[in-house]
């Protein structure tokens, strides 16, 4: 046992002395050392509930045999942290939660770990220290919350800013909003569409790390209980059988999730973490890989924002696994690769039934013939840009128009809330990049403004930001190389053509090469927004938003 570094011989009877100040008993002393990576926290509805999936997971692994030991990691809250300061420090703790997760981990010589966690950069951040600590592992997350129900309709959290955005237009009243306010998110859990939490909870079964169910089982149901205690037992029979992450977590793996993702519509926020994924386990994911698997991967989800339809309904339908065994029929899966259940890919999904078509596409009758998300490229973005074209309204697949430039999400805010931004115009928010930003921010409060104002057919948005998962519309994210290196979008001036064509992978801004030369020769760095503290660092070490933002390695 790899606990045996801290709890056999005479030169470990200091370490024994700690374990028994934590009442540890001998029996216990012989038995694996099972770390639970807990991400409660009482600020994230998502993670409001993930005491006691912790502590379904230890009984889970005290019955199989091991010994559970809680240990913490931390989480943010997207939707709280919107729109202000705080989107800075979203992105950012997915490497902290890495880093941090890992020095725990192998401080304390665990055998196997059990990670519960659930909101956005949570998930990401411990499947990145999954592969690098590559002990037997399992993911169970917290689920996604139940559907909010407004005025005989489904809601989910895009529909709260998206309602603000309407009182700003006059179309909504306050007592509107507030109703909204009160009934949208009505339980605890991940919030209720295909948003990045959801997303990438789903993509942890098509990665072979979470048993089946771990992606749409609501937060509430007592089946997440059940699954915890399953998922305990999991990681001990992985830790028998000596199944690791990185013997599950392989290229073939990678682009599994990266076919389920485009059949189920996930977040373009995706296209930071499966990257960043890829780069602990050696694998050099180029963003472009998503547009040649697009082409071959039907669309079979559109969930919210994308549709009427919302994570209880997936589950109902038969979850990510009958979307599995819908792509399987196409020949698009690794069938082979491992899983945490210790059977492959295919013998899991194997007899995984669609039981509802309307929520899960069939393969005669899929959404369109292309995937969820497309990287688009051009002058604009040499390096690539990304857009979930499943939430593009089709008149907006094509789109041609005017820059109106800014160069923070605030002015953007203020000037869409304003009826400044008209039909046809293409709003470009940069200097919000990894770098730049520092943090690369969401811009949820301007998609759901454009998209409240009535404008979300349109407008186009782009941003060397990101997007939430719950954005909808042309917005196209990550572009890159970001402004605060002299990419091409810090040279855009206001009233320039920008062109987008999302079938056709372009994003193009209608200037001569050589007045863009004449600008990038005038073109000097902006003084950094933050110089001191964690963001200051991250601005240092991050990398390109095509890179999946992975931190760049010290000299």
């Amino acid at each position: 046992m790899k606990s045996d570094n801290v709890k056999k011989g005479m030169q470990q009877a200091p370490h024994r002395s700690l374990f028994n100040a934590l009442g540890f008993t001998k029996e216990e002393m012989e038995k694996p050392l099972v770390g639970i990576v807990s991400s409660y926290n009482e600020i994230v509805p998502g993670h409001m509930n993930l005491d006691k999936i912790v502590n379904a997971v230890k009984m889970g692994v005290a019955e199989a045999g091991g010994v559970p030991v809680v240990f913490p990691a931390i989480a943010v809250c997207d939707g709280i942290a919107m729109g202000h300061e705080g989107m800075k420090y979203s992105l950012v703790t997915r490497d902290l939660i890495a880093d941090s997760t890992e020095c725990m981990a192998l401080a304390h010589q665990f055998d196997a770990l059990v990670m519960v966690p659930n909101c956005d950069k949570n998930v990401p951040g411990l499947l990145m220290a999954a592969a690098r600590i590559n002990v037997p592992t399992v993911f169970v997350s917290g689920g996604p919350m139940l559907a909010g129900h407004v005025k005989g309709h489904k809601t989910s959290l895009s529909s709260m800013f998206e309602a603000v955005g309407s009182y700003a237009a006059g179309t909504m009243t306050e007592e509107d909003v507030r109703e909204y306010e009160e009934k949208t998110c009505p339980t605890c859990g991940s919030c209720s569409g295909m948003y990045t939490a959801n997303s990438m909870n789903c993509l942890t079964e098509a990665l072979g790390m979470g048993l089946g169910g771990n992606g749409t089982i609501p937060a509430v149901y007592s089946d997440r209980l059940r699954l915890a205690k399953h998922a305990g037992m999991a990681v001990m029979d992985m830790y028998q059988k000596n199944i690791r992450p990185r013997d599950i977590m392989t290229k073939d793996a990678i682009l599994n999730a990266l076919t389920v993702d485009m059949a189920l519509g996930c977040s373009t926020n995706s296209m930071l973490h499966l990257p960043a994924i890829a780069h602990e386990i050696g694998f050099d994911f180029d963003i472009a890989f998503a547009n040649e698997i697009s082409e071959k991967t039907p669309n079979l989800c559109h969930l919210a924002p994308a549709g009427p339809t919302y994570m209880e309904d997936l589950n109902e339908a038969g979850g990510v696994y009958a979307v599995m065994n819908e792509l399987s029929e196409l020949g698009l899966l690794h069938l082979d690769c491992m899983t945490v259940t210790g059977k492959t890919v295919g013998e899991n999904i194997k007899g995984a039934v669609n039981k509802n078509p309307e929520v899960i596409r069939p393969l005669d009758n899929p959404y369109s013939q292309t995937g969820g998300l497309a990287v688009l490229k051009g002058n604009l973005a040499p390096d690539g840009s990304v857009v979930k074209r499943s939430a593009v309204a089709p008149e907006m697949m094509v789109h041609e128009g005017p820059a109106r430039v800014f160069d923070c999400e605030e002015d953007a805010i203020a000037a869409i809330k304003g009826g400044k931004i008209v039909a046809g115009d293409v709003v470009v928010i940069r200097y919000e990049g990894p770098k730049g930003g520092p943090g690369m921010r969401e811009m949820l409060n301007p998609t759901s403004a454009i998209a409240g104002m009535g404008l979300g057919s349109t407008v186009a948005l782009i941003t060397d930001g990101r997007f939430s998962g719950a954005s909808r519309g042309a917005s196209i994210g990550h572009v890159s190389p970001e402004a605060a290196v002299g990419g091409t979008i810090a040279l855009v001036e206001e009233g320039d053509t920008i062109k987008i064509n999302i079938p056709e992978m372009k994003l193009e801004l209608d200037v001569s090469e050589e007045e863009l030369a004449a600008r990038r020769a005038k073109w000097q760095p902006r003084e950094p927004k933050v110089t001191t503290g964690y963001l200051a660092r991250y601005a240092g070490l991050v990398t390109s938003g095509a890179k999946g933002a992975v931190l760049n390695k010290a000299e």
